[in-house]
């Protein structure tokens, strides 16, 4: 026992010092942080509201870094206004996040106005998708098929009607039903806008989805959402440090999550995903119209390492053996600031920016399309 007690005072010391060593980084580390005014980036969380009918959305943001948004909802004639087109806890919303887009939907909860015969003597795009065709965060005018429609009548007045098919939270097989539902309104052309999280998935994938981070929306940047408090770690070293592990695990999941749903992870899934969209482009071209499929990027790592590539390549294979037209939007997007593009830093779906970009890319090809039609 003496001995025991000797070795032990004699560690004493040095235990002391190495805490006190310890002790010492934290605390310079803490400084530093503070001196730089760092702290972690945290959001309240946006919201959606709709009317009863779901005719009339808003998508509504707790601020407007970019001063786009134009719809302040603390203005008391703005929230009467709402709550007289049936918007339900408009009140409620207007204080936490009262900077809104407006959507309004036709009855087949299109974000576009009511389909009917097609014009005379008008070529009619319509643009399949979930909420990035849509234009979730995006005034209506500067969604990717208005910008289109702007487009291609600069080129041709008065020849091109291009409507708006995107159904958020849509993915296979709801997007194919989708296109079934539109092919009655007699389309040109059916651009189908891909994004990354479409397939069909098995409900392993699925699950795993449902704790991940996707990168389109950032729930890490929400409140209530960041790290927990602990008394023992100093709160900014704590917050720099719990940052960074959790984006290196989002990135690394994630990018795992999306490679595995177009690879034998997700076999049956991507299979069938395939399916579909062979025979929308089956069934176009049987009507003497055309089918293209423009894939959207995840709006991430497009400054330098952007993690989906090979996803990107998958889907390239994919379209050349079945002799399918694609645009891959990732060229015209890369080098960029990702943020630069995002909606908001909560939401990344594509914003007015990337739209403009994506309707400028699909501009000379669904013109050489357009003249090849035979309808």
């Amino acid at each position: 026992m003496t001995g025991n007690s000797d070795r032990w005072r004699r560690l004493q010391p040095n235990l002391a010092l190495s805490a006190a060593s310890v002790g010492a980084v934290l605390l310079v580390g803490e400084l530093a942080l503070r001196a730089v005014s760092y702290a972690p980036e945290r959001y309240r969380p946006f919201a959606h509201v709709a009317n009863g009918r779901r005719t009339l959305f808003l998508d509504c943001y707790p601020d407007n870094p970019r001063l786009y948004f134009d719809t302040d909802l603390r203005d008391p004639a703005t929230r009467s206004h709402f709550r007289a087109a049936g918007i339900q806890r408009v009140d409620e919303i207007a204080f936490r996040a009262p900077w809104a887009v407006e959507c309004r939907y036709n009855a087949l909860r299109f974000r576009d106005a009511e389909l009917g015969p097609k014009p005379p003597g008008v070529r009619r795009v319509m643009v399949l998708g979930d909420s990035f065709t849509e234009g979730q965060g995006v005034k209506e005018p500067d969604t990717l098929p208005k910008v289109l429609e702007r487009l291609l009548n600069s080129k041709e007045p008065g020849r091109w009607e291009v409507r708006n098919c995107g159904r958020r939270a849509t993915d296979f097989p709801a997007l194919y039903e989708a296109f079934e539902q539109i092919l009655p309104y007699d389309p040109d052309l059916v651009i189908y806008a891909m994004v990354l999280n479409d397939p069909e998935r098995s409900a392993e994938l699925e699950a795993r989805q449902s704790y991940l981070n996707d990168w389109i929306i950032d729930m890490g940047r929400m409140t209530g959402e960041g790290p927990p408090p602990l008394g023992f770690l100093p709160p900014r070293l704590f917050a720099l440090v719990h940052d960074r592990l959790r984006n290196y695990r989002i990135g690394r999941d994630t990018t795992r999550w999306y490679r595995d749903l177009y690879s034998e992870v997700n076999g049956e899934g991507w299979q069938r995903t395939r399916f579909y969209i062979r025979e929308m482009n089956r069934r176009m071209r049987e009507r003497g119209g055309g089918f293209l499929v423009a894939s959207w990027p995840i709006l991430v790592g497009l400054e330098s390492h952007y993690p989906f590539e090979e996803v990107h390549q998958t889907i390239e294979r994919f379209s050349l053996t079945a002799g399918i037209p694609r645009v891959d939007l990732l060229p015209v997007l890369r080098g960029r600031e990702s943020a630069s593009l995002w909606v908001h830093p909560v939401d990344r779906h594509p914003n007015e920016i990337a739209n403009r970009l994506a309707a400028e890319a699909l501009l000379p090809v669904v013109l050489e399309m357009g003249a090849k039609v035979t309808r």
